[in-house]
């Protein structure tokens, strides 16, 4: 029994150590796999307001004038001034809402200025940046938070298409339309923008499975702000989001988005990566959402103001600004200058959207169907009917 038991505990003892060492071992391939796959941040200029090089950005910036650095300075000054003013006018009641960009400039504008005017934009409801880059009138952008239109401009005068409000449904649109531009031959690219809290839906999993199967010349532009309303990033996803591309078959990469140079950079070279017809790429900015998710939201109830105080110190226009100075690109006189401009860019658009007229109230019954219907037909009467019942002929 003495023999048969030490026997009996031999092989235990040589496999516990063998269960040891080879655990040992996948510990430290586990570390060396989550070493090797840590997140790569591009980034070409740093928070402290100075240029890095990388190897494999830097040409896709290399033709960036004094004169472009400013112009990408103007763009982030002017549209956080419009942003601004259009939270004071909701505030004061002009709007029904409003959703801010602020923190978020140097991802839009950077990624903005890298497309053509024949690339196509399909945007979420928050891209106030790309679409001042598009062209779009700032007071075009108010009239669906006023009630007064579903968006006040035409998608095909600008390839910027209307605000969508159903989170995450845009890629799909977005995915559809590339894989159109790839059966028309064009070398044109789009790209759509969501949030890090769209990620999560379904329709995001579905464009980035067609998009890889159809090779689309779709670029995914994630605008990381760490916080999906009131979730954290954390709860959202297991792995960087960036790395949810490895899935499904295409490349995807992080860029600091609070530098609007790394912003450009990388989105161009994910645009001419899809019209060289080499499929879809995730490019996901990591950025911060400095205000309310909209103005219905209150931050401080579900963040810290440590976690805000230290984003804003990487403030992607105090950043770039800095850079300008240091490099003797642009003076006060500039600075002064463009201050001037924003105040005027500010009063066009309080009066612009005080200045906006009511729809007409049967608007509504209209294009509903292109034949018309005859059950639209007896609601557009009662609703004539109701409305005219009020002395003065208005609904109120």
């Amino acid at each position: 029994m003495t023999v048969e038991s030490t026997a009996a505990r031999k092989p235990r003892r040589s496999s516990g150590a063998k269960r040891s060492a080879s655990a040992t071992a996948r510990t430290s391939a586990s570390a060396k796999k989550a070493q090797s796959s840590e997140p790569q941040l591009v980034q070409l200029l740093t928070p402290e307001g100075e240029r890095v090089e990388h190897s494999e950005y830097d040409s896709y910036v290399a033709d960036i004038t004094p004169e472009s650095l400013r112009g990408l300075y103007r763009d982030m000054v002017l549209t956080r001034r419009f942003d601004a003013e259009a939270t004071a006018l909701q505030r004061q009641g002009e709007l029904g809402l409003w959703a801010s960009l602020l923190g978020q400039e140097a991802a839009q504008i950077g990624s903005g200025r890298a497309l053509r005017d024949d690339d196509y934009v399909f945007p979420t409801y928050r891209e106030h940046g790309v679409a001042w880059c598009r062209g779009v009138d700032p007071t075009n952008l108010l009239g669906m938070f006023r009630g007064v239109n579903h968006g006040g401009w035409d998608p095909n005068s600008n390839n910027f298409h209307l605000y969508t409000i159903v989170i995450g449904s845009q890629t799909l649109h977005a995915t559809g339309y590339a894989m159109g531009v790839a059966k028309d031959g064009a070398d044109s690219a789009v790209i759509a923008y969501f949030g890090d809290g769209a990620s999560s839906q379904g329709d995001v999993a579905e464009s980035f499975t067609f998009s890889a199967v159809y090779n689309a010349p779709v670029v995914f532009f994630c605008q990381n702000n760490q916080w999906a309303i009131s979730e954290p990033t954390e709860r959202q996803t297991r792995v960087p989001l960036y790395q949810r591309a490895q899935g499904y078959g295409f490349p995807g990469v992080r860029v600091d988005g609070n530098d609007v140079l790394a912003c450009l950079a990388v989105t161009r070279s994910a645009l001419e990566r899809a019209r060289r017809g080499e499929g879809p790429t995730l490019v996901e900015a990591f950025t911060y959402r400095m205000g309310a998710h909209t103005t219905s939201d209150d931050p401080t109830k579900y963040r810290a103001d440590e976690e805000r105080e230290a984003w804003e110190a990487k403030d992607p226009i105090l950043r770039l600004r800095t850079y300008l100075e240091r490099q003797g690109i642009a003076d006060e006189a500039f600075f002064a200058a463009l201050e001037t401009e924003s105040e005027a860019l500010g009063k066009r658009v309080r009066e612009a959207v005080r200045a906006m007229p009511d729809p007409d109230h049967l608007a509504i019954f209209e294009n509903v169907y292109a034949d018309g219907h005859a059950l639209v037909d007896e609601e557009r009467a009662q609703f004539a009917a109701y409305q005219a019942s009020f002395a003065d002929g208005e609904v109120k």
